[in-house]
């Protein structure tokens, strides 16, 4: 048996089982959050900080998402979630989110909603959308999604 083969393989188990370095910077980002919440800080303004520090092309799709989250659901209110913008109900809870990219290194950025969102639709329905650009046909899907979710 190779030594070395063994050692590589025993690392990348281990990697494997834990938490990437996006991962740990997104709990991170996480745990900065609820410090906020719980001081009553601007959500709003560490939402459009987050938006700001994204690089292109996720920062223009996350302000055109902001823009229409924000007119689609009023009653949403925008805050940060894992470094990320996102918008929750009047109790708190994330309905819907946008993540960049660049956040994990992926190659497409993600809208997407939790179960807090009025989406059911039988017994299975999408809660992620990738995101390559936004068209008019997206930013009209979005809206529609958004105004269902918070009906």
């Amino acid at each position: 048996m190779n030594p070395v083969k063994s050692t590589t393989r025993k690392a990348a188990q281990k990697s494997a089982k834990g938490l990437t370095a996006e991962e740990r910077a997104a709990l991170k980002e996480r745990i900065k959050e609820e410090k906020a919440e719980r001081e009553g800080k601007m959500a709003e303004s560490a939402a459009l900080e987050a938006i700001a520090a994204m690089p292109e092309p996720d920062r223009s799709m996350a302000k055109r998402i902001h823009e229409i989250v924000k007119a689609s659901a009023p009653t949403l209110s925008p805050k940060t979630w894992y470094g990320m913008p996102a918008y929750a109900n009047k109790d708190g809870k994330v309905v819907c989110f946008f993540t960049a990219a660049s956040k994990f290194n992926s190659r497409y950025a993600t809208f997407g909603f939790n179960d807090d969102a009025n989406l059911d639709e039988g017994a299975m329905w999408p809660t992620s959308f990738a995101l390559k650009e936004l068209t008019a046909a997206a930013e009209k899907e979005i809206a529609a999604l958004v105004k269902k979710a918070v009906s």
